[in-house]
């Protein structure tokens, strides 16, 4: 706990410039879980003072990405552009107190000032010259008596800034590497360095959890906070994610808005919990994690300094793993939306069908890995195949007695009065032995007929959740379009 807080108040405050990114994300899952964990409170704050750059869809897309994930903030939402009178009120008191100054000097001005310094091959700092603290009141009250526009700089003490973050440890930054930054700019809206102090501090953040590319931006927030009187909280500051190839995850690497995520078929549970191992471990090698063994589990301590690699695959493997634990009357009720759009099944359909269909949703849950493979992968169920895989027919029906193998089993299974499971496999295997074949001679020609592909569930479930009349017809199907496309088959090479 940091001294002078009583509670832990923490908070997660994007800018609404784009979607909620997985970086974002991540972010806010470990605020929302150190809140919970220390009975704190978990705090939104909408930092849209960039009126050019902010929108209300991406406002709407941020709050709906974090009601996907389930985390609940537990006051009113903070919106930054609501509270301009509070920064200026501040703005007032730090130039009153001399802790600030006007800066009329315009970007034409302040772009030849950093040209000359270049020219001279030294760094420009404004605070090396600054013009404008200079000036005199006279010639203050004349530029505003014009209307000319001002920004107002933070007048960057002497000397150094020592702190400590509680993961990276203590820094110590001398002001010699600073300026006299901006906290109010031209268009009186302030800048982010000033109106995440204010709003940290009217509301009793007691820890700032937040990416460690904001590392470098601390020692000014800490100054802000010693100028205004006020205590700075504790600084958490997280590893970023990283791609596959070791660079800033970014869109070159495939999707990274968490609504991506949701439309691509992954459970907010799957990302909440592969999220929070980016860059946190618990100790041990485990790696799923229910919501509430991560709130028990969770703590700063387990954050690392090494940056996080996103990898798609393990996140997808994470996700069947939470697609089997899921019930087959959940699991209809997830894909259900998904079933309907892509025109396999009408609500009436799933009414009338539901028994079969949670079979069929049981048969396929070991093999799915995201909840956008549904149609496609069990669409054969419900709808005769469009079309037979080539290298299927390349592999499996180009036997001169294909057609007869088929016509074989078609008839035996017409026979079939237990047109189960059980009562399947035995026929086909018997129709093996009088045939002096493999199995596999014959499963793999008739799962081609019946599904229109080389692989599906076991041959025997999937005949058992077809039905007699289907299989029987599928089979005919099949060999009426090997007898009418001899060439297409047979010249399949």
């Amino acid at each position: 706990m940091s001294i002078g807080f009583e509670k832990i108040r923490v908070r997660f405050a994007p800018s609404p410039t784009g979607f909620l990114h997985v970086g974002g994300a991540r972010t806010a899952i470990f605020n929302w879980l150190f809140a919970h964990k220390t009975g704190g409170k978990f705090l939104l704050r909408i930092e849209d003072t960039d009126v050019q750059r902010s929108g209300l869809d991406e406002v709407d897309a941020i709050i709906q990405g974090l009601q996907w994930l389930g985390l609940d903030w537990d006051e009113e939402i903070i919106y930054q552009s609501q509270r301009l009178q509070i920064y200026r009120k501040y703005i007032d008191e730090l130039l009153l107190s001399g802790k600030a100054y006007k800066c009329f000097c315009s970007k034409d001005e302040i772009e030849r000032q950093r040209q000359k310094a270049a020219d001279e091959k030294r760094d420009f700092r404004y605070r090396l010259n600054r013009t404008c603290l200079k000036r005199s009141n006279e010639e203050i009250v004349a530029f505003e008596r014009e209307g000319r526009l001002f920004a107002v700089r933070f007048k960057l003490p002497e000397g150094e800034t020592v702190f400590t973050d509680h993961v990276y440890g203590e820094i110590k930054v001398d002001h010699q590497q600073l300026d006299d930054f901006i906290i109010l700019r031209s268009d009186g809206y302030p800048t982010y360095h000033f109106a995440v102090v204010i709003d940290d501090s009217e509301m009793g953040i007691s820890h700032i959890i937040r990416g460690d590319d904001h590392l470098s931006n601390t020692p000014k927030h800490i100054l802000l906070y010693e100028a205004l009187g006020k205590q700075p909280p504790v600084f958490v500051h997280v590893p970023l994610i990283l791609g596959p190839d070791k660079q800033r995850l970014s869109k070159r690497h495939g999707a990274t808005a968490v609504g991506e995520y949701e439309k691509a078929g992954y459970l907010p549970e799957t990302v909440c919990n592969f999220l929070s191992l980016l860059g946190w471990s618990s100790g041990d090698d485990r790696e799923i994690f229910s919501r509430e063994e991560l709130i028990r589990e969770f703590s700063l301590e387990g954050i690392s300094k090494k940056s996080a690699v996103f990898d798609e695959q393990k996140l997808e493997w994470m996700n069947g793993q939470y697609i089997m634990a899921l019930s087959d009357e959940r699991l209809l009720e997830l894909v259900q939306p998904r079933l309907i759009a892509a025109g396999l099944l009408t609500q009436a359909d799933i009414e009338k069908d539901k028994e079969r269909i949670l079979k069929i949703l049981a048969l396929l849950k070991p093999r799915l890995k995201r909840l956008s493979e549904v149609p496609e992968i069990c669409s054969y169920f419900f709808e005769k195949p469009q079309a037979y895989d080539e290298k299927g027919m390349r592999k499996h029906w180009r036997a001169a007695d294909v057609e007869e193998k088929l016509e074989r089993l078609r008839t035996a299974f017409g026979k079939v009065t237990d047109f189960t499971t059980a009562g399947l496999e035995p026929v086909l295997r018997e129709l093996c032995e009088g045939l002096d074949l493999s199995a596999a001679k014959l499963i793999h020609p008739l799962r081609l007929a019946l599904t229109g592909r080389t692989f599906s569930p076991g041959i025997f479930e999937v005949m058992a959740l077809l039905g007699k009349e289907v299989v029987l017809e599928r089979i005919a199907a099949a060999i009426e379009f090997i007898q009418k496309n001899p060439v297409e088959v047979n010249a399949l090479t």
